[in-house]
């Protein structure tokens, strides 16, 4: 398998876009016409309209967006079943020749890291991706095994840096020697990123770059000049075009050196949901892919 690096950039540019879509198959959100029932019981019915919904999606994204981002905790709260469709979804999308970043947020120590990259990273994984997002606060030696499995399998990897959430300053901001500690982190991360540098100058090892936060992407890009950023909080977390593109670099032909993820914006529009057949709902998901697709290109 190519370079993880590479394969971002050409999805960039094949697509003309950085944007990735969220699939976070949240229940009550699911729309009526897939057969969701809004009493809470996720009886096998409602795992065959997680399954179709989230199926669904996937057959919006491939070719119209550079990746599809699984948060794994709405699939792994429906137990086997639930893992089942994360499993086939990945698969799927591989298959297709779309990105699979998985959102699972892993880290630990040691064999357990080990193991989790042996089953979330990698085409071959049981659980397959072309990346993962990883939580580095246990330490810089906890990423060694995820590191070493992404290499082998020429695989990414996002780590947790500055994320999107309004509380994520209660540690991230914290001053150590100095500088706040995203950019304690940054730092570390650095010669990691540079030697893993691929053909077209983007790295496998990025970070996870909120969009709520743009001088502090800004100050990230300069600090980590080949990473791929993971960039969440755009569309219904408020952020905008301006805010979600501030990390990113600007390519021959557009945006690339990234990914922005958008969840509900793409998948649960409200023009999505009010659809009473199938082809309208199809209709109204590929609408909202392009008027984000258009919005984020019109800054750049």
């Amino acid at each position: 398998m190519s370079h993880f690096g590479d394969r971002l950039t050409q999805a960039n540019r094949q697509t003309g876009t950085t944007l990735c879509m969220g699939i976070d198959p949240h229940f009550s959100m699911i729309p009526a016409l897939f057969g969701a029932s809004q009493d809470g019981e996720l009886s096998d019915a409602a795992i065959r309209v997680i399954d179709d919904f989230s199926m669904a999606c996937l057959e919006q994204a491939i070719g119209t967006v550079a990746a599809i981002k699984p948060q794994t905790a709405f699939f792994e709260q429906h137990g086997p079943a639930g893992m089942q469709i994360l499993q086939n979804l990945g698969r799927a999308a591989i298959d297709a020749g779309l990105l699979v970043i998985m959102d699972a947020k892993r880290g630990d120590i040691g064999s357990t890291s080990s193991a989790y990259a042996a089953g979330w990273i990698g085409h071959d994984a049981p659980f397959p991706s072309d990346a993962l997002t990883i939580n580095p606060w246990l330490g810089i030696d906890t990423l060694e095994p995820f590191l070493d499995r992404a290499d082998a399998t020429g695989s990414g990897l996002f780590i947790l840096n500055r994320t999107s959430n309004p509380g994520a300053g209660d540690l991230q901001d914290q001053i150590v020697n100095g500088q706040p500690l995203y950019q304690h982190l940054a730092g570390l991360l650095a010669p990691l990123t540079a030697s893993r540098q691929g053909k077209d100058g983007i790295s496998s090892l990025g970070i996870v770059a909120g969009a709520t936060w743009p001088e502090e992407a800004q100050a990230l890009r300069a600090a980590l000049p080949q990473a791929p950023f993971l960039i969440p909080g755009f569309g219904a977390q408020g952020a905008g075009p301006e805010k979600a593109t501030s990390g990113l670099i600007r390519g021959q032909h557009g945006w690339e050196g990234g990914l922005i993820n958008s969840t509900r914006s793409l998948i649960f529009p409200q023009n999505a949901t009010a659809a009473g057949t199938l082809d309208d709902w199809r209709d109204a998901i590929a609408e909202t892919i392009t008027q984000n697709k258009v919005a984020l290109n019109s800054v750049f």
